[in-house]
């Protein structure tokens, strides 16, 4: 069975969340609330739609999210009985009411192709509810190698985050999810790990709603130096660690990005530069090995 988590802490558009739940024309899932210690208490809202629903609330005696989004997440997913399948959904963020419908009608092809992530189509709306007009409905190949996802996305021509994702409960407890600052890049680097780096599997029929608003840690400005610092983080995990997976004009777009974020925060250092080096001359990158000394160049004049 399904697990719908919630790791909630704004009460401000959980009517719409909930209310996107209590829509779902199949309710072969349960509901998996965990309050981080919000100030504001959603058991009233929680009773409201609760009919028809299996909702378990927990309240947290300690707020977690503030400094680790990546930890409020496991604790809530640690909530879960003997679902196999989770999806985690944002405190404002909706469902289309075919959700969990085409979830189920695709599982026996999920399973076939031995899927451990799932994505249904996404799309951004307003503070009203309303989609974004300069933005398309987000929809992807059926099938789709998890490594050519992120690289889509990286390269802006797609999208991810946490909400239209469905993922294995076994997948989940082998890898669990890494902590990074605001939890920017957690999703990307569970999609790669959870999927094994194998398929993730797309459901085009149905859309998850994102919300984008001065409340989420998306839509906030104020953040920008926490959200490099966790990109740099996650691309130093991926560089170090799960090179292999990538092919070879990924691997030099991914290492030159990673060359500038250190440049950037002026952390571009003799070691560093050697091992992306290294690795661009191992693919072959001579061009994109030039453009990196160059960096490393400029980098230790301007810090002397």
């Amino acid at each position: 069975m399904l697990a719908i988590v919630i790791p909630y802490y704004n009460i401000k558009f959980f009517d719409k969340t909930l209310e996107s739940l209590s829509n779902q024309t199949d309710k072969r899932f349960a509901v998996y609330i965990g309050d981080d210690n919000s100030p504001n208490n959603p058991e009233g809202l929680i009773s409201k739609f609760a009919s028809g629903l299996t909702v378990k609330y927990v309240r947290f005696e300690e707020n977690w999210g503030s400094y680790s989004l990546a930890k409020q997440f496991e604790r809530c997913v640690d909530l879960l009985q003997d679902e196999q399948w989770i999806m985690i959904l944002g405190d404002d963020d909706v469902l289309d009411k075919n959700c969990v419908n085409f979830f189920y009608q695709n599982l026996d092809e999920i399973k076939q192709n031995d899927s451990r992530v799932i994505r249904f189509a996404s799309q951004f709306i307003d503070s009203n509810g309303k989609p974004f007009a300069d933005f398309d409905t987000y929809h992807h190949p059926k099938i789709e190698k998890a490594t050519d996802s992120f690289c889509r996305k990286f390269l802006g021509q797609s999208r991810s985050s946490v909400s239209e994702h469905i993922f294995s409960r076994i997948s989940f407890q082998k890898k669990r999810f890494h902590d990074y600052p605001l939890g920017w890049y957690l999703d990307d680097y569970a999609w790669l790990e959870f999927s094994d780096f194998k398929t993730i599997f797309t459901i085009n029929e149905a859309i998850v709603s994102v919300r984008v608003s001065s409340d989420s840690i998306s839509g906030k400005e104020n953040n920008l130096q926490l959200k490099n610092k966790a990109k740099k983080l996650f691309f130093e995990d991926l560089i170090y660690n799960e090179l292999e997976h990538l092919k070879r004009r990924q691997k030099r777009g991914l290492l030159l990005e990673y060359c500038r974020l250190l440049k950037d925060q002026k952390e571009l250092n003799a070691k560093n530069a050697a091992y992306v080096g290294y690795q661009l001359l191992k693919i072959g990158a001579w061009t994109s090995f030039l453009k990196c000394v160059r960096r490393f160049c400029v980098a230790k004049f301007i810090r002397k």
